[in-house]
């Protein structure tokens, strides 16, 4: 397989199936959420936003295929505020499809038809949740509004969600990696040697550990990098239980990114606010 690009700093969830090379898996993984059964993996056209287009922004895996636009994001702890998330990456990703198309008018007096959104968030952090579920953007509003935005949150820790992943091999292989470097990192407690141990347990036939093995440096970084980013976010919800100082988080959240060790939509996240807001009160958008 092709090697990862190191210009990206990618997450192991975009890296295995957000890639061009990787569009078999996207699409094997698109199947299983579906039920559908395409066979072609060029029929997928990725659009996939960067973060060179919106800074400190890129969606994990986004693209077209027959008459829908599907959106997909993998996520480690629980977020209310997906469907803002989805509604932001949305709105790019449209424009971006109107641009081009040349044969689009957004100005014509008849209908301009666009593909379908759908929405899917795939959960894989420590904490409980049901198998399904279903965010809804009208849950934060105050009162009645206009726009809805639905987002399916499927809990793909390994163990959950049965089907779909005795469905999708790939995404049950990735599910399987990473609670396996969870269980090796207690036993080790040494990360690096938790990933490589899990790598080495990895099903030999498994597509995923073929992509791991042809970018086992960038794969080790990455899930070093995410075991991090799920450590620090950890400490500063305890410190936050502990001291319920939600200004001192969001210093310390904005300090986090400026030093580079926590990207900007994850502490977004953690502050409970749109990327947007979360660069606004930090200064790093003007």
């Amino acid at each position: 397989m092709t090697t990862i690009n190191r210009a990206h700093k990618d997450r192991l969830f975009r890296a295995i199936f957000g890639r061009e090379e990787n569009k078999k898996l996207t699409l094997e993984l698109y199947n299983a959420v579906n039920n559908s059964h395409y066979t072609n993996a060029d029929d997928i056209q990725l659009t996939i936003i960067e973060d060179v287009i919106y800074m400190g922004m890129k969606n994990d895996v986004s693209f077209i295929i027959g008459d829908t636009l599907n959106l997909y994001e993998q996520q480690s702890s629980i977020n209310p505020n997906m469907p803002l998330r989805f509604l932001e990456y949305v709105g790019m990703v449209y424009s971006k499809y109107v641009e081009e198309n040349a044969n689009f008018n957004i100005y014509s007096y008849k209908l301009q038809k666009i593909p379908t959104p759908k929405f899917v968030c795939f959960y894989n952090g420590v904490d409980k949740t049901a198998d399904r579920k279903i965010l809804r953007l009208s849950e934060a509003y105050n009162g009645e509004g206009d726009v809805e935005v639905k987002v399916l949150m499927l809990n793909i820790n390994y163990g959950h969600n049965k089907e779909l992943l005795n469905i999708c091999k790939p995404l049950s292989d990735y599910a399987w990696f990473v609670e396996r470097i969870r269980y090796n990192q207690k036993i080790t407690d040494n990360i690096e040697m938790a990933v490589d141990q899990a790598i080495e347990e990895m099903d030999e036939a498994s597509q995923v550990k073929e992509f791991i093995l042809a970018n086992k440096a960038e794969v080790r970084r990455m899930c070093i990098t995410e075991y991090d980013e799920t450590k620090v976010l950890a400490a500063l919800k305890e410190e936050s239980r502990e001291e319920g100082r939600a200004e001192g988080i969001l210093d310390t959240l904005i300090d986090l990114v400026k030093k580079g060790l926590l990207s900007v939509s994850n502490a977004a996240t953690q502050a409970g606010m749109s990327v947007s807001e979360f660069e606004l009160k930090s200064g790093l958008k003007a």
